[in-house]
């Protein structure tokens, strides 16, 4: 019994952590690339790479039932999610802020 519940919360888990990098890799491709620069983070290009060998990665380390059967990446699964997190956490709020979106109003009165 302990076995299949540790199974499902690993199943679980590894689902989420997939689901951030791949929703990770696909906010960043949805960028410009100029925006990368403007922020003063690595180039959309790295951003690319890394993000997508992290979706490559969490997608081996899903269990057998979903993925490629893996499942026993470890360490390496864990430094796919950090990339996504570092991504989600860091260069996407600022890359965002460079792009001007919000209609041109900054605030619920307007930009004053």
């Amino acid at each position: 019994m302990f076995a299949t519940l540790q199974l499902l919360v690993i199943l679980v888990l590894s689902v989420v952590a997939f689901g951030i990098e791949v929703f990770a890799l696909v906010d960043c491709i949805r960028r410009k690339p100029g925006a990368f620069v403007a922020a003063g983070k690595l180039t959309k290009q790295l951003w690319l790479i890394i993000l997508a060998v992290s979706a490559a990665l969490g997608f081996i380390a899903l269990p057998y039932p979903i993925g490629a059967g893996g499942g026993t990446l470890g360490l390496l699964s864990i430094a796919g999610v950090v990339a996504a997190a570092v991504y989600l956490t860091d260069v996407r709020p600022a890359v965002g802020g460079t792009t001007g979106r919000g209609g041109g109003r900054s605030g619920p009165y307007g930009p004053w």
